[in-house]
C-alpha cells in the first residue's frame, strides 16, 4: 500500500481543540474575572441608581388607585391626553415624511446643495432650551417678530398666537419639527446613499423614474428603517417637555398642556407629586406595546436596504 493510501486509510485527523463557544458561554478565571467585575459594577451602581431606582419610586408613588380617580376626574386632564395625541400624532408623522423627502433633495451632488445641507443642520445643533425659547420671544403679542414682520410687510395684524389653544398647540409642533427635522433627514440620507446605483439604473430601464421611482423603489427599501425611525422618534416625543413648557408654556390657561408638562404643573405648582407622577405614568399603556413593537421588530428583522 502507498503512503497516499495510507493517509486516506487512517482518515482525517482528529482535532484535539475544545469546541468552539460564544463569548458570553466562556468563563472567565483569576485576573480576567476581577478586571471584569471591576468594569462592570460602575455601570450597574450607575444603571440602578438613576434607572431602577427613579423608575421604581415614580412606580411607588403612582401606585395608589385613588391618584387615578382624581386624574381622570380632572377636566384638564382629557384635554391634555387629546393635545398629546395630536402633537405627536403630527409632529412625528410629518417631520418623517418630509425628512424622508428632503433626504433625496440632499442626495444631488452639487455644491451648494452640500453648502445649504451644512445649514440646514444647524437647528438640530443649537441647543434646544435656546431654540425654543426664542421662537416663544418670536410668536408673543404685538412685539414679536412675526406680528411685527406681518404688519410692516403685509399690513396684517397679527393673532396673538398663545391665546387660542389650537395655534398655540401648532406652534409647538412647527417648533419641534423645525428642531429635530434635520436629524432624520440624515438618517434618511446615509440610507439613501447606501442603495446600490445600479438597482435605480435597472429600475430606469422599467421605466421607474421620478415619482415611480420612489414609490416603486426607494420607500420599499428604507420602509422597514422608515417604522423603525418612526417608533423611536414617537416614543421620544410622547415625553417631550422642552418644547411645550418653553415655547407656548401650556397656554392659554393649561389648553396646549401635554402629558410631560402636566405632570410637572401638578407636581410643582399644585404641590401634587405623587399626581404629576401619575399623569405622566398614565401613558404607559401606549408606551410598552410600543417598546414592545420596537423591540421585536429589531430581533426579528434587520435594518437593511
Amino acid at each position: 500500500m502507498s503512503s497516499t493510501q495510507q493517509v486516506l486509510a487512517a482518515g482525517p485527523p482528529v482535532s484535539a481543540k475544545a469546541p468552539w463557544r460564544p463569548p458570553w458561554h466562556r468563563r472567565l478565571h483569576g485576573s480576567d474575572f476581577t478586571w471584569a467585575i471591576a468594569f462592570v459594577v460602575p455601570y450597574a451602581a450607575v444603571f440602578l441608581a438613576f434607572v431602577v431606582y427613579p423608575f421604581g419610586h415614580a412606580l411607588w408613588m403612582a401606585s395608589k388607585p385613588s391618584l387615578y380617580v382624581d386624574l381622570f376626574a380632572d377636566p384638564g386632564y382629557l384635554r391634555t391626553v387629546v393635545n398629546t395625541v395630536l402633537f405627536v400624532g403630527i409632529a412625528v408623522n410629518l417631520k418623517m415624511f418630509l425628512a424622508l423627502l428632503l433626504s433625496g433633495f440632499f442626495l444631488r451632488r452639487r455644491w451648494w446643495i452640500k453648502a445649504l445641507l451644512a445649514v440646514y443642520v444647524l437647528p438640530w445643533a443649537l441647543a434646544a432650551t435656546q431654540a425654543c425659547i426664542s421662537f416663544h420671544w418670536m410668536l408673543i403679542g404685538e412685539q414679536g417678530l412675526v406680528n411685527r414682520l406681518l404688519d410692516e410687510w403685509l399690513g396684517i395684524e397679527g393673532p396673538l398666537w398663545f391665546n387660542d389653544r389650537w395655534l398655540g398647540l401648532g406652534a409647538d409642533i412647527v417648533v419641534y419639527i423645525w428642531k429635530w427635522m434635520p436629524f432624520w433627514t440624515v438618517i434618511f440620507l446615509a440610507a439613501r446613499m447606501k442603495i446600490p446605483r445600479d438597482i435605480y439604473d435597472s429600475a430606469q430601464i422599467d421605466g421607474a423614474i421620478g415619482a415611480r421611482r420612489f414609490v416603486h423603489v426607494t420607500f420599499p427599501l428604507l420602509a422597514n428603517l422608515y417604522l423603525l425611525c418612526t417608533l423611536l422618534s414617537t416614543l421620544w416625543t410622547v415625553g417631550d417637555f422642552t418644547t411645550v413648557f418653553l415655547v407656548s408654556v401650556g397656554g392659554p390657561g393649561g389648553a396646549t398642556d401635554v402629558l410631560a408638562t402636566l405632570g410637572f404643573h401638578y407636581a410643582f405648582d399644585a404641590a401634587q407629586p405623587a399626581l404629576g407622577v401619575a399623569a405622566v405614568i398614565s401613558a404607559l399603556p401606549v408606551l410598552i406595546p410600543l417598546v414592545i413593537l420596537l423591540m421585536r421588530r429589531l430581533h426579528t428583522s434587520e435594518v437593511r436596504l
